[in-house]
């Protein structure tokens, strides 16, 4: 930024603290807050500055609309009693391309990386699935909810090997997940609700064996397993859940998946396009530890999800995520031939889908296997 420019920002933030009334006087003398730095990269200005000593931080929070109405709504103001931090984002592209290469670097020491968006500040946002299992989307239609999907799947997909990572998906709209069908980490595709209920029988027995596994060898993690009896992640991803929420069996599993399921690496990826509380009971909503709420209906939706304000986003592909923070974030935008030919390397040609397979063939496996234990 040269010295022109940074004297004019510099020049807005003041004029920000004299709106906001950010100033202490003495006499006729005001002290406004002491700038540090204004920094500036393609995506966003950062200012830091510190409030003056005696100062009510609380100003901060209650004039919060004059750094809205001096700099747009793409800002985002960190800092408690006295160092803050201001960003301000640039003009937002319509689209944020999905680009692999670039999302790589900040996934790349995680177990199970998933890349949400980019923030105000321009930065990847990204958390490790193992940490903080389980994820709530949540998104009106065209508000970019299935396109996040497709972006979170694909990502795991390239970064994971099929002896790592099985995915077990259910397209209640049957409209999304047939792009993964034929992918090698893929056990099985479905859409109708007895063989959603099929599948996650079978990742209940999955849950089963491998909390046998952990109690046998005294562990708390699939893990720290040893390594010839070391089971592959498993993430279950249903699209329009709430379509299934009159399935008491269903619903009961998803409920076990999301209370027990981090410890054995089984995780829940669900998403809806109209969240209800009857739906999210409050078992399966204090589990989902990462909510995204796309452009929601109205503020009920948005409570529901936990994502304030999400019914007020604008623009599609913009979210709100809460997990360990609020985060306003832009989602990666992956279109469906980018997806294609992303995957293209992971198909398995002239295959079919895979069924699942029927219980009685799982139970005597384990049956065998822990005798073979014994």
């Amino acid at each position: 930024m040269n010295i022109w420019r940074n004297l004019s920002a510099r020049k807005k933030l003041i004029d920000t603290f004299k709106s906001a009334g950010l100033y202490l006087t003495f006499g006729e003398n005001r002290v406004y807050p002491k700038i540090h730095s204004v920094k500036s990269t393609e995506r966003a200005t950062e200012y830091v500055f510190t409030l003056p000593n005696g100062l009510d931080p609380a100003l901060i929070k209650k004039n919060y609309f004059a750094f809205v109405q001096h700099f747009g709504k793409s800002i985002e103001l960190d800092g408690e009693y006295k160092r803050y931090t201001l960003s301000v984002r640039s003009k937002a592209p319509a689209e944020l391309p999905y680009d692999f290469e670039e999302i790589k670097p900040f996934i790349d020491d995680y177990k199970l990386g998933i890349v949400c968006g980019i923030d105000r500040k321009g930065h990847y946002v990204a958390f490790d699935l193992t940490i903080q299992p389980h994820i709530l989307i949540a998104g009106e239609t065209g508000s970019g909810k299935s396109t996040q999907l497709r972006s979170i799947l694909t990502t795991l997909i390239k970064t994971k090997k099929p002896s790592e990572l099985e995915l077990y998906l259910g397209d209640c709209k049957k409209s999304e997940f047939h792009l993964f069908r034929k992918v090698e980490h893929v056990k099985c595709v479905y859409s109708s609700s007895s063989d959603i209920r099929s599948m996650l029988d079978q990742v209940k027995r999955e849950l089963d064996e491998r909390s046998d596994l952990t109690e046998l060898f005294e562990v708390g993690h699939i893990d720290d397993l040893p390594a010839e009896h070391r089971r592959p992640y498993i993430v279950v991803c249903i699209d329009e859940f709430v379509m299934l929420r009159k399935d008491e069996d269903i619903m009961d599993i998803l409920t076990e998946i999301v209370a027990i399921g981090r410890t054995l690496g089984v995780f829940a990826i669900l998403s809806m396009q109209r969240p209800s509380a009857k739906v999210l009971d409050t078992t399966i909503r204090a589990n989902l530890t990462v909510s995204m709420g796309f452009k929601l209906r109205d503020i009920t939706e948005s409570k529901i999800v936990n994502t304030p304000n999400a019914h007020m986003i604008e623009h599609s592909g913009y979210f709100i995520m809460n997990s360990n923070k609020v985060y306003g974030l832009q989602a990666p935008y992956l279109r469906m031939e980018k997806a294609k030919e992303l995957l293209n390397p992971f198909m398995v040609s002239k295959r079919q889908p895979k069924k699942v397979e029927p219980a009685t063939e799982i139970l005597t496996e384990k049956d065998v296997f822990l005798d073979a234990i014994d």
